[in-house]
């Protein structure tokens, strides 16, 4: 494997400084949560009740971003902790009747894509462990054409109920909604399930004698058997197990599954439906509309929750044959939205999200923003939001396409708020921070990275301050509180050391630009004492590369800056791509020179002096030795998408070539 050396450091750069002490504070965080929260065997602690269907994503979410950070570097021993928390939680779940065969009894696809994130990581983390391995190929089998499972029909090129899992097709919605009552407070402001339904047009009008019932009914008839758009999700699992073996079933499956919703979405003028019925038909329940299916365009999220499932699958098909064709899936409905797109303001009372995406945007009711649609019902197009950058981000971050970097520009053109602006929040996604970065790679936001870590050790420091005066365990039914409290983050670590988004909370596989390992170690994840910084991506602002329809792998130069803040030689392994999908063809560098640090007779710090250095490499890894004190910019011509994508280990003495 090719080496690069690193050169003295004059000063350490504060961002190098911010980035150590963000993984220094979050080793301790992890573990105060640990020690108050959760039983020797690794499940929470928790003496209250489960009810109905919902709630086994509520239990593994508070851990589901804790894989990534041992992949970033995180402490040797969080490995071991988050299995040990997966298996505690699974046994846990198991006790309640919720989970079998180690997997989700079945339930939907907004929710089980929420349980996912914590063994996906767990997978990409660890590829050597043979026991996920198991887990993964047999989670993803429930859902394969053939499955004793019965959950996909291959005829019809569907998933026949929108509550499926381990257990095969759950029909109906769930046992807590027989009768859709007026009394569920927390669902007033997502209205009805149904507007159709004789007798019941506002939400008061559930409270008629025999109207939840005649509403519960109806959604288990109409909703509770079929397929339904966020189940396109399900191709992650497929995904995932592929990434072990390759296994022609899994690819087969992903690809004819999301080319059935392609061709729906085509015969929908772009956007996607949200139903189809068990004869394979679009609107079979619905009288023949589009909309209406469980967690579709009418009920109860509509774009919030669908958008990010057919990210996913895009993001799925790309990792898969390196082909961007399948990234449609993804764009139609997102261009068919941005068309009806106008601006407005008083964001906040817009609709059922207004709230969190005002707080989140820091707007006020005078704040103009470009607003789209989010939900569909009989009565045309309703709920209208911003656009969240997430959903901009990932199709330019696939392609490096002039289409794509467009229309993020077009969104940014048309908002009033500061694009550029680090705000200081945290939602359960990790998402929400992709505007100030992006900025930052185009140049018009350098400070992001100092700014970006001091907010993620104030998320830290207020999670912690959150814990310190929180109970043991929650009351009865608060299953959200360890999520709510979970220190761990990682959206601007994610960022900034890879290069890459944030993976999609909802079903989402983690990519990278770039990835790393301790070579000294035989791990993933940055040495001790060292810092990465992504600080140019060009297909992600330039468009250098415009993306071509039939997926060739496009040339982009990334440059990546490596500090050791330390008094220890570190070396470090950097990858290109999350699973070795990219080849480096080269790496400019700076070599040393002169004579630092001098002669100690003298007062002055002398500067370092360097002379650019390129070697070729033409693998997908590359080494960089840093003495103490030493750091490397290396700025790298990156073929994307040359090998077949793969989990990945980084053992002791492991080469790719």
């Amino acid at each position: 494997m090719n080496t690069v050396t690193g050169v003295p450091l004059r000063a350490i750069p504060r961002w190098a400084i911010l980035e150590r002490a963000l993984f220094a504070q979050l080793d301790q965080a992890w573990r105060i949560f640990e020690a108050r929260f959760c039983e020797p065997d690794g499940r929470v602690r928790y003496s209250g009740e489960m009810v109905g269907r919902d709630g086994v994503d509520d239990f593994y979410e508070p851990f589901f971003n804790w894989p990534m950070l041992y992949r970033l570097g995180g402490a040797a021993d969080l490995l071991p902790a988050a299995k040990h928390h997966w298996e505690g939680i699974t046994r846990q779940m198991t006790e309640f009747g919720f989970v079998r065969d180690e997997y989700e009894l079945g339930y939907d696809w907004f929710h089980q894509a929420e349980s996912l994130g914590l063994f996906l990581g767990l997978c990409g983390a660890d590829p050597s462990d043979q026991a996920f391995q198991a887990r993964a190929e047999r989670f993803a089998g429930f859902f394969l054409p053939g499955s004793p499972t019965g959950n996909y029909n291959a005829e019809h090129r569907m998933i026949v109920a929108p509550h499926n899992g381990a257990g095969g097709p759950r029909w109906g919605v769930g046992e807590s909604w027989l009768a859709y009552s007026a009394d569920q407070e927390g669902m007033r402001i997502y209205g009805l399930p149904l507007h159709d339904v004789p007798g019941i047009n506002t939400w008061e009008d559930l409270r008629k004698p025999g109207a939840a019932q005649a509403m519960g009914q109806a959604m288990h008839q109409r909703m509770g058997k079929g397929d339904t758009a966020i189940s396109i999700a399900a191709t992650t699992l497929a995904t995932n197990a592929w990434l072990y073996s390759h296994g022609e079933a899994y690819a087969a499956w992903v690809m004819d599954y999301v080319d059935a919703w392609r061709e729906r979405a085509a015969a929908n003028g772009g956007v996607i439906p949200d139903t189809v019925g068990l004869s394979g038909q679009v609107g079979e329940y619905h009288g023949g509309a589009w909309y209406g299916g469980h967690y579709g365009w009418t009920w109860p999220h509509g774009a919030h929750s669908i958008l990010p499932a057919l990210l996913a699958a895009a993001v799925n098909c790309t990792v898969m044959d390196g082909n961007l064709e399948r990234l449609d899936v993804a764009r139609s409905t997102l261009e068919a939205l941005l068309k009806m797109g106008k601006v407005g303001s008083d964001i906040a009372h817009q609709g059922s999200l207004g709230p969190g995406l005002a707080a989140q945007l820091g707007a006020d009711e005078t704040t103009q923003e470009l607003l789209i649609p989010y939900r569909h019902g009989p009565n045309g197009w309703f709920d209208w939001h911003p656009v969240q950058a997430e959903w901009l981000l990932w199709p330019l971050w696939l392609s490096g396409g002039a289409s794509d970097l467009d229309r993020l520009e077009r969104v940014r053109q048309a908002s009033q708020t500061d694009w550029e602006l680090v705000r200081w929040f945290e939602n359960k996604e990790e998402q929400g921070h992709g505007t100030p970065w992006i900025g930052f790679l185009s140049g018009r936001c350098p400070d992001y990275p100092e700014q970006a870590f001091a907010m993620a050790l104030g998320q830290v420091t207020r999670r912690l301050a959150l814990i310190d005066a929180a109970p043991d365990e929650p009351e009865n039914l608060d299953i959200h509180f360890w999520q709510r409290l979970n220190p761990v983050v990682t959206e601007v670590l994610t960022q900034l050391t890879t290069g890459a988004p944030a993976p999609l909370y909802y079903g989402g596989l983690t990519v990278a630009r770039v990835m790393y390992g301790d070579a000294d170690a035989g791990r993933p994840g940055l040495p001790p004492d060292v810092a990465a910084l992504v600080s140019q991506v060009s297909a992600m602002t330039a468009a250098a590369q415009t993306a071509v329809p039939g997926g060739a792998p496009s040339t982009d130069s990334v440059t990546v800056e490596l500090v050791n803040t330390g008094n220890q030689t570190r070396h470090v392994t950097v990858q290109a791509g999350a699973f070795a999908e990219d080849q480096i063809i080269s790496a400019a560098y700076p070599s040393a020179t002169g004579t630092y640090p001098g002669d100690s007779h003298q007062y002055d710090i002398p500067l370092v002096g360097t002379a650019p250095a390129t070697i070729t490499v033409n693998a997908p890894r590359l080494s960089v030795e840093l003495p103490p004190r030493a750091g490397t910019t290396l700025r790298l011509t990156v073929q994307r998408r040359t090998h077949q994508a793969a989990h990945r280990t980084f053992g002791l003495n492991e080469v790719l070539s």
